[in-house]
């Protein structure tokens, strides 16, 4: 599998289509309209401060996974006859089978289950890739992403630290 080329289409919660694809250079408008609808909490939880923008490092970071040791996936949904971004997470490779996972949802879309889905299909790339572990650092009073990677269906090791928690999903 080409995770370059990563497209599949699922139901969310609610009824409605959403398209869980490889993200592209391109979409790079498509999310700077998406980083509006992301609330102050929303952003914190994502990157533990407060952050108005992105620096040019990190927006060309974000915006070239190379799908070998960096995937990065986008779930968009149509709405008002038109293609919108709702959400998205990635892993980062960080020591030989491991990866750092990470999910954002913009506030409108949070509750439908894109950030399920989006894990689903990581943990399909990352296995076909050969990893054997995920791991992220989550705020303790991050609910949904505690509840979300309990529900995931693998083997999950957790290891509170002063500030946030340690969490390892055995793929």
């Amino acid at each position: 599998m080409d995770a370059r080329e990563y497209c599949v289409v699922e139901t969310l919660r609610d009824g409605r289509r959403a398209t869980v694809r490889a993200l592209k250079p391109s979409d790079e408008a498509a999310i700077r309209e998406w980083a509006r609808h992301l609330g102050p909490e929303t952003i914190y939880r994502r990157f533990f401060a407060p952050k108005r923008s992105l620096s040019e490092q990190e927006r060309t970071f974000y915006l070239n996974p190379d799908f070998d040791t960096h995937v990065a996936l986008v779930v968009t949904l149509e709405e008002g006859g038109r293609e919108v971004m709702a959400g998205g997470g990635r892993y980062v490779g960080c020591g030989p089978g491991r990866a750092e996972v990470a999910f954002m949802v913009d506030d409108p879309h949070q509750g439908l289950g894109i950030g399920s889905m989006v894990m689903r299909h990581l943990i399909v790339i990352a296995r076909e890739k050969g990893l054997r572990e995920f791991v992220a650092e989550v705020l303790p009073e991050n609910a949904p992403m505690i509840k979300l990677f309990g529900k995931c269906g693998l083997a999950i090791n957790t290891k509170r630290e002063p500030d946030a928690l340690h969490v390892t999903l055995t793929l």
